[in-house]
């Protein structure tokens, strides 16, 4: 549906209408035209009502609209819980344009009258012969278990094992409570998926019979299927669809159906896996410099098939000057014999029985002492290696003999042999480093730096890798980043990567090792391990007892409310109070804001106004703040922010602190509690974007960076802090960028000067964005938009077109940031 203000599509409508359980959900996408809010209203057998409103991410929706749209956080999960029958529906916005109508007989159609509900995300071979998948939640509105049988085309119950999932997604969307969130399955039976297959529920009370399917339908079914789906984001995809890809491969996609589930991982990491033909060339060549390769294993009654494939991976390499060194602490001689019996005419495995378990570190340490390469790489004993591995990391050391060398990683799921949930890492980003072990895997070293930090040391046994990487670090002139998936790690029940709290000493073990590494690098900080479920992240918290004077500069023209909200938060929430406000006045015409200056100076004797009597530019406004300022440390910050968390300040202030940190951004988020900023990534259509836009305050984002403190190319300008030596060292702002690009330009001086910059999460805010300006998408802020960034386009031609060191070249920046285009 669309109105002269509204873009909207109603795309799912379900009433479960069980007395005391009734639910209407209402599923879409909606916004207005000029990216104002968007206020609804919902009316039940024509009585205004109460509803639950969630807003999620539509991509889809954004790209179709990106001329217009600012935000993609413009999806619609509308819970509506009424208290009688329903006969009538209506979803309208403030203004009156109508969303929605229903009347009884539709209501009808869509009417559930059980407390059971299921789904079926996919049902498929699992690639065992004759084995299948099905993959859903299903749950008991009252909150009753659910038990299980699965019928054959007969209607006959069949054997099947079920395992029972967590599913956040559904606690996001309110459908289930948190305590109660394990209403997914994950259902393996041997059987044919061609056939129709039934999962029967039950809650003691009533019976559910839910056909089992992927979705795809046929003949007739599919056109009614893209009947009802059509929606005018479908259309316009299915005509750019046709214009680019021709008529013939658009009747193969229409076949498909309208519901083509998103490709996988697994069939991206396909895609882009080396080939057979490549891989026969990468034999063939011959490097300038090809240093032998040591990858250390420690075993621990490891079994015959992880051994054997773990083995047979390095085998296979394309790179053939290599050696796998194994130190087997295991209880019985089953690995030695199967090592012996079937790898005894390869002398580039070497084996060691090793006279008892030693732990970890030990075992690894006698697989070191049999080394004679030039690089020792860790290798675990039940991971995989892909078979360019090796060939790619040599292949970077071409021109830099680096010290260090790590790589992209993923991993493999022993249950289903499907590859998922992908590691792009960043270039090496210290600060991300201390809040976890972003390298892992796989992980090269040169074997004169090894020695010199003497191995691996078993007091950090469970996090050794981590211990060592970061000590490493310390050394190390050179440390490489391969932005290639080279390394599989395998999940199965017992590893640390399926089941976390299987090992929770691991943890203990690396917060020690981050508090070791600070000592050692002459750091004043302490650490804390974050709560489950982020087991293996951590906070540093950065010594501020010198309690320096930080500067809060502040431009403001009108929108005293906004100026006022804002520094009353600071003051009557910060922990840090060591704080002067120097108000920016620039060119207000309400005499109420002067009336407001003075109402503030009054309330708070640490608050200066000064007067800017040139044209706006906001470089220029902010390097006559700083021109007043007394801090050591300066924090530019807009006027339309408020403080949410106590210790945003100091937070800021530890890390600002750190000698080598440059910009110190924050975390801010939109009045809804969706992200409008946790970093800023370079490249993004040939300038820069905002990460991670538009999820969840506490969503894990990619690798949890939006949780921890991370490192990035740049922060925003709207709350920015930065020492006050750094800022005149690099020239302020550059008064070129009069509204954009100021912010990323400073930041990338900072870099330029050997600086670090951060975003931390433990500073967090509240920006009430396009408050007090215009947007840069329409009129002649645009034109003034287009031509800032062609200056910063001239001023920083590489930046400007990415890969940000940061991101990641895996993922699209023509879309997003952190977007895989699967």
């Amino acid at each position: 549906m669309t109105g002269n203000k509204i873009r909207s599509n109603i795309e799912e409508v379900r009433y479960r209408n069980v007395p005391e359980y009734r639910l209407l959900s209402v599923r879409g996408w909606a916004f207005n035209v000029d990216n104002s809010p968007l206020q609804l209203e919902v009316l039940v057998n024509g009585k205004q009502v109460p509803f639950e409103r969630i807003h999620t991410v539509r991509q889809d929706v954004m790209d179709s609209y990106k001329d217009t749209l600012e935000n993609p956080r413009i999806g619609l999960q509308i819970n509506i819980r009424p208290d009688e029958d329903v006969k009538t529906l209506q979803i309208r916005s403030e203004s009156g344009e109508l969303l929605l109508a229903m009347n009884e007989k539709q209501l009808q159609k869509v009417s559930e009258y059980s407390l059971l509900q299921a789904y079926c995300d996919s049902f498929q071979p699992l690639g065992v012969q004759g084995e299948c998948i099905a993959v859903g939640w299903a749950l008991s509105a009252d909150g009753k278990p659910v038990e299980f049988e699965v019928l054959d085309p007969e209607g006959q119950s069949i054997p099947f094992e079920c395992k029972r999932l967590q599913r956040g997604d559904l606690v996001e969307l309110n459908l289930v409570k948190k305590e109660n969130s394990k209403v997914g399955y994950y259902i393996t039976f041997f059987g044919d998926v061609s056939k129709n297959y039934t999962l029967r529920l039950t809650n003691g009370k009533d019976t559910l019979d839910f056909p089992l399917t992927d979705r795809h339908e046929e003949g007739l079914g599919l056109v009614r299927a893209y009947w009802k789906a059509a929606n005018p984001v479908r259309i316009r995809n299915a005509i750019h669809y046709f214009q680019k890809n021709g008529f013939s491969r658009f009747v193969k996609r229409l076949k498909k159906g309208p519901y083509q589930k998103p490709a996988s991982y697994q069939q991206w990491f396909d895609r882009q896996a080396v080939t057979v033909n490549e891989l026969r060339r990468q034999e063939q060549h011959v490097f300038a410099f090809a240093p032998k390769i040591s990858l250390i294993v420690a075993t621990y009654n490891t079994p015959e098939d992880y051994l054997r494939e773990m083995i047979n991976t390095v085998i296979k390499q394309s790179y053939r000057n290599w050696e796998l060194c194994i130190g087997d602490g295991s209880t019985d001689n089953q690995v030695e014999k199967y090592v012996r019996e079937h790898y005894s005419d390869e002398p580039r495995i070497k084996f060691k029985k090793l006279e008892k378990n030693f732990g970890i570190s030990g075992n690894m340490n006698g697989a070191l002492s049999l080394a004679t390469g030039d690089y020792i790489s860790l290798y675990d004993h039940d991971d995989l290696l892909t078979p360019d591995c090796l060939y790619e990391i040599v292949s970077s050391m071409q021109e830099i003999h680096h010290d260090v060398v790590y790589t992209d990683e993923d991993k493999l799921n022993d249950v289903t042999k499907e590859l998922n949930d992908p590691h792009f890492k960043p270039d090496f980003a210290l600060d991300q480093l201390r809040s976890h072990n972003y390298i892992t895997h796989f992980l090269t070293v040169k074997k004169e730096l090894v020695d010199q930090v003497g191995g691996l040391h078993s007091e950090y046994d469970g996090s050794q890798d981590y211990d060592f990487i970061l000590r490493v670090s310390e050394l190390a002139d050179s440390i490489h980043h391969v932005p290639k998936v080279l390394y599989h790690w395998r999940m199965h029940p017992s590893s640390t990567a399926m089941n976390p709290e299987s090992k929770m000493y691991c943890y203990t073990a690396g917060q020690k090792a981050i508090e070791d590494h600070l000592k050692r690098c002459g750091v004043d900080a302490t650490v804390e391990m974050m709560r489950a479920p982020f087991y293996g992240m951590y906070r540093v918290k950065y010594n501020t007892s010198d309690n320096p004077l930080v500067s809060i500069l502040i431009p403001n023209k009108d929108h005293i409310d906004l100026l006022e909200q804002c520094i009353d938060s600071i003051c009557k929430k910060s922990d840090y109070q060591n704080l002067e406000f120097i108000v920016v006045e620039n060119n207000s015409t309400d005499p109420e804001t002067f009336k407001g200056y003075e109402r503030l100076k009054n309330k708070y004797s640490n608050l200066r106004t000064i007067v800017w009597e040139g044209e706006f530019n906001y470089s220029s406004i902010n390097n006559f703040g700083v021109e007043h300022a007394k801090g050591d440390l300066l924090l530019f910050l807009n006027n339309d922010t408020e403080l949410i968390e106590p210790g945003s300040i100091r937070e800021m202030v530890g890390l600002a602190l750190q000698k080598d940190i440059g910009a110190v951004g924050a975390k801010l988020l939109f009045p809804d509690d969706t992200v409008q900023h946790a970093g800023v990534v370079l490249g993004f259509k040939g300038y820069a974007a905002h990460a991670f836009v538009g999820i969840d305050r506490d969503n894990v984002g990619h690798m949890v960076r939006p949780l921890i403190v991370s490192n990035y190319s740049a922060v925003t300008a709207a709350c920015l802090m930065v020492k006050k030596s750094d800022f005149e060292l690099v020239g302020g702002f550059d008064p070129i960028f009069k509204v954009a690009g100021n912010d990323v330009d400073f930041c990338l001086k900072l870099l330029k000067l050997g600086r670090r910059n951060v975003m931390t999460p433990f500073s967090l805010w509240y920006h009430y964005e396009s408050k007090t300006r215009q947007s840069d998408k329409t009129g002649k802020n645009k034109e003034r938009f287009n031509y800032e960034i062609q200056l910063f386009q001239k001023k920083w031609p590489a930046e400007s077109k990415g890969p940000d060191p940061f991101h990641n070249s895996n993922f699209n920046l023509d879309i997003a940031p952190f977007y895989l285009d699967m």
